[in-house]
């Protein structure tokens, strides 16, 4: 197999820096993956060392089985615990372990799932690391996997636990490779980096070796400026001397083939000329239809948007309506289950507003639903939203609120439409609310939750209007 002389040169330069660039990279990207896990594992060791030392082992020594979990110390521990490791993203559990007879127990779990350990529940990987970390210090060596995933962990004992007791952190294996991922990402850089380098070398070395061909070139200038008296000889077995061939064939040739390619050049020029001018004009016709059609896109997307903005707003009050806030309630609720982000819904309703329609028309009951729906948007945050749930009632989502701040937001509402005045025809009447306030619940459904604040809000009427009413707090949360 024959290789032109520019692939010989180009090949041998860029494999030859590509070894050398290779191997530094290689070297580097090892040295970052070793480095990587000796720094989190020192980062556990120590957090599981700093931790030991705050927890005190002689107030732990009366939690040894599950009826335990009412004992105050427990609460106590387990809330300081779950604190502690809420400030460190990179910790998933934080446990206390008791050594006894040759077994180690649970005393405290962080775990917030189904899965948590009870106080008195054996643990049986006793890993080396795990029984080590009774007495000093220590870290896993390598990734260990149990019921509850796979971890690498750091342990430490706790002060005055006399090797009986230890605190574990528990970093998910899945953290850790996400890290290790960012420095193949960097590896895979580096790497096409080198390739990028080799590439650049290769040409640059190439084109220094290519010379010998310079006096090709130089050659075929001088017959492209008409010296058609030309010839070269060499011989070198390779493509060069096809090359040469082919130009001593094309000198000789060339005289009559320039008539033929003027000849050419003019018949080209002529249909260039009226190329051009066809596509100018079709070029103009296409422009104009193009604006048409533009024009047509953008009033059907705004007809389009119209018709959404119609189908999710009351037509009164220009609140969302009850399809609209369902929408916004459902993603609530989902965003419950996945992170126990609370959320408060009040359920608001105009006192005796059939009196105002009975006594001053239907059109000062609209005028009356317009402002205070205009009351509410003003002072709600700008997170919540209201909507017109039906008739003279109104739905508010208060987002990232729990009941006790729900029930501050509602006597805000309250107090704010009972303060303005509503000017109806020459008179100004004064309104008021009955409020219903529910908090979503752990196994709720949002209509059993809409429920909740509805009933509340009839306890508020029957209790004389104008007041706001908690609903109980569902049963599944308090037992959480």
């Amino acid at each position: 197999m024959h290789l032109n002389i520019r692939r010989r040169l180009f090949l041998s330069h860029f494999f030859a820096v590509l070894l050398v660039s290779g191997s530094i990279g290689s070297y580097f990207y090892f040295t970052a993956v070793q480095r990587l896990m000796e720094s989190v594992q020192a980062r556990l060791e120590n957090s599981a060392a700093l931790i030991g030392q705050t927890l005190d082992a002689a107030e732990l020594g009366t939690i040894r089985n599950a009826d335990d979990r009412t004992d105050p110390t427990y609460q106590r521990y387990l809330d300081l615990l779950r604190n502690l490791g809420r400030t460190n993203p990179d910790i998933a559990f934080l446990d206390v372990m008791r050594h006894s007879a040759g077994r180690v127990y649970f005393v405290l779990d962080t775990d917030e799932s189904e899965q948590q350990a009870l106080p008195g529940r054996e643990y049986t990987e006793r890993t080396p690391p795990l029984m080590l970390g009774f007495q000093r210090p220590s870290v896993d060596d390598r990734v260990y996997q149990d019921e509850w995933g796979s971890f690498l962990s750091g342990y430490s004992p706790l002060r005055n636990g006399n090797g009986e007791y230890l605190v574990g952190l528990d970093m998910r294996a899945d953290e850790l490779e996400r890290k290790l991922a960012a420095i193949r990402i960097a590896g895979l850089l580096s790497l096409a980096l080198s390739i990028l380098l080799a590439l650049l070398f290769s040409r640059i070395l190439t084109a220094h070796f290519t010379g010998p061909v310079r006096l090709l070139i130089e050659r075929c200038r001088t017959i492209a400026q008409g010296d058609l008296d030309q010839s070269v000889a060499i011989r070198s077995g390779d493509e060069l001397e096809q090359l040469v061939d082919a130009f001593n064939a094309m000198s000789s040739k060339l005289a009559d083939s320039r008539a033929q390619a003027e000849k050419a050049q003019q018949l080209l020029q002529q249909a260039r000329d009226l190329l051009e001018l066809r596509v100018a004009e079709r070029t103009q016709d296409l422009m104009a239809v193009n604006e048409r059609l533009l024009h047509e896109v953008a009033e059907r997307a705004r007809a389009e948007e119209l018709l959404a903005q119609a189908a999710r707003s009351d037509p009164l009050t220009g609140l969302m309506n009850r399809r609209a806030m369902l929408e916004h309630l459902e993603y609530e609720a989902a965003r419950f289950q996945r992170s126990r982000t609370p959320f408060t819904l009040l359920l608001a309703d105009l006192d005796r507003f059939k009196s105002i329609n009975d006594t001053y028309g239907h059109d000062a009951g609209d005028q009356a639903l317009i402002q205070t729906s205009e009351q509410l948007v003003h002072d709600i945050r700008a997170q919540d939203l209201v909507a017109r749930w039906g008739g003279e009632e109104f739905l508010i989502l208060l987002p990232d609120t729990d009941l006790r701040g729900g029930l501050i937001v509602a006597e805000a509402l309250r107090e704010g439409v009972a303060a303005q005045k509503v000017a109806i025809g020459e008179q100004d009447l004064r309104l008021t609310l009955s409020i219903g306030v529910a908090a979503y619940g752990w196994g709720q459904t949002i209509h059993q939750c809409i429920k909740a604040a509805d009933t509340a809000l009839y306890q508020a009427k029957l209790e004389g209007r104008n007041r706001v009413v908690a609903a109980p707090a569902p049963a599944s949360l308090d037992a959480d």
